[in-house]
């Protein structure tokens, strides 16, 4: 009787696929590696990365760098998200994406979303976006390998990891509204989504930096925080009373821990 084979890898799961939506929407830089095409070497070299409203990776780079031009010889690269935190950096969930690199034209309907989804979430980032030597790519993933922490390892599909929601294309249009009307408007909802639906234990402000139809991606100077709806948005047009329903729920959460 041969003894069964351990194997490392846990079956993916609805728990894996939510921490791994989380890692790659929270993060605000990674390691990309890329080809180098001089040598054909692996390369790495750190990012800032933003998401598109599918959750694929956004990325803007220079021409100048290395990295862009191993992207533009072969567009295979991997992209490592997820910080160490405190203590032991392994014990703390990452997640490498199999991805492969689509350079977006700026001026067709893509890189005009990319860039401005992009610096919502690094609006640093505009004084250099318009240079003519940079360019946005989404890093279209393949797969990914996701490390949970110790001893919970998944291997992701595509599928697992790419968000395709008919409300996504209508959000295209309709979200930076949405997003300029809740900072400007309903800053202390968004503080409240904070509080009740991303753990946050203090009173700072928060902005609303991305919609898509799985959630809310918002931010507080350099910490980014994921929120999720109860269930996908079937229609866009549903957005406004999910965000209503939701800041009722929450200001009726801050009330009884205040009372």
């Amino acid at each position: 009787m041969t003894e069964k084979k351990f194997d490392p890898i846990r079956e993916t799961d609805a728990e894996s696929i939510r921490l791994a939506s989380t890692l790659i929407r929270t993060a605000r830089f990674g390691a990309l590696a890329v080809l180098d095409p001089k040598t054909g070497a692996p390369s790495a070299s750190r990012v800032a990365t933003a998401t598109d409203l599918d959750g694929t990776p956004l990325i803007l780079v220079s021409a100048l760098s290395g990295h862009t031009a191993g992207l533009m010889a072969d567009p295979r690269c991997s992209l490592l998200l997820g910080e160490p935190g405190k203590g032991d950096p392994l014990a703390h969930p990452r997640i490498t994406l199999s991805c492969r690199a689509e350079k977006l034209d700026r001026n067709a309907p893509e890189g005009t979303r990319a860039r401005r989804r992009y610096l919502n979430r690094h609006p640093k980032a505009k004084l250099y976006a318009d240079f003519g030597d940079f360019s946005f790519f989404r890093l279209a993933p393949q797969g990914a390998s996701l490390n949970g922490g110790f001893a919970r390892a998944y291997v992701l599909a595509r599928a697992d990891l790419v968000a395709d929601h008919a409300a996504n294309a209508a959000l295209a249009d309709t979200e930076q509204g949405a997003i300029d009307h809740m900072n400007a408007d309903h800053g202390d909802a968004v503080a409240a989504y904070a509080r009740h639906f991303a753990g946050v234990k203090d009173r700072r402000a928060w902005l609303l930096t991305g919609v898509d139809a799985e959630g809310l991606d918002i931010a507080s100077g350099e910490e980014s925080r994921r929120i999720f709806f109860a269930s996908p948005l079937a229609d866009a047009a549903d957005l406004r009373g999910v965000l209503v329903d939701m800041a009722k729920t929450a200001r009726n959460d801050d009330a009884s821990t205040t009372s």
